[in-house]
């Protein structure tokens, strides 16, 4: 085990639990649970999941059934919920440094560089900005391309 704490961020989480076939997911989440990983996240995660699954729905991809089933599932996986006094600060930090459409990505940055854990993501967008100055930035998937940088 090289890391016992991994960070994850939402769209990673919703990939787990809507993407069953996914082998790149499913095969990263089946080797956190072997070595006993714990994951960690920050307190938007399951804001971020709800609001994904609902994006689902509205788009018609989804029944209402299975955004409730997935969302159960989302809720129910073994993710420790984390922040401290200056997440949203470094947050911000972190979305101007990188030019972010949007803070929530960074609040996944900027908890795991405090807790000095991975970020795993399934976010292509996110990892190809962050890449070559955040090493420990991870794309589920892509390992080789992913410590590269």
């Amino acid at each position: 085990m090289r890391n016992s704490l991994a960070c994850v961020d939402a769209n990673l989480v919703v990939r787990v639990v809507v993407e069953p076939d996914n082998d790149a997911v499913q095969g990263q989440w089946a080797t956190w649970h072997g070595e006993g990983v714990r994951l960690a996240a920050p307190p938007l995660l399951p804001f971020e999941v709800t609001n994904a699954l609902y994006r689902y729905r509205r788009a018609g991809s989804m029944t209402g059934a299975w955004v409730r089933a997935s969302l159960t599932a989302a809720l129910a996986l073994p993710i420790e919920i984390h922040t401290y006094a200056g997440l949203h600060h470094q947050a911000v930090e972190l979305a101007e440094r990188f030019t972010l459409p949007a803070a929530y990505d960074a609040h996944y940055l900027a908890l795991a560089q405090q807790l000095g854990a991975p970020l795993w993501t399934a976010d292509r967008r996110l990892f190809h900005t962050v890449k070559h100055s955040l090493s420990w930035v991870h794309l589920v998937g892509e390992e080789s391309e992913a410590r590269s940088g």
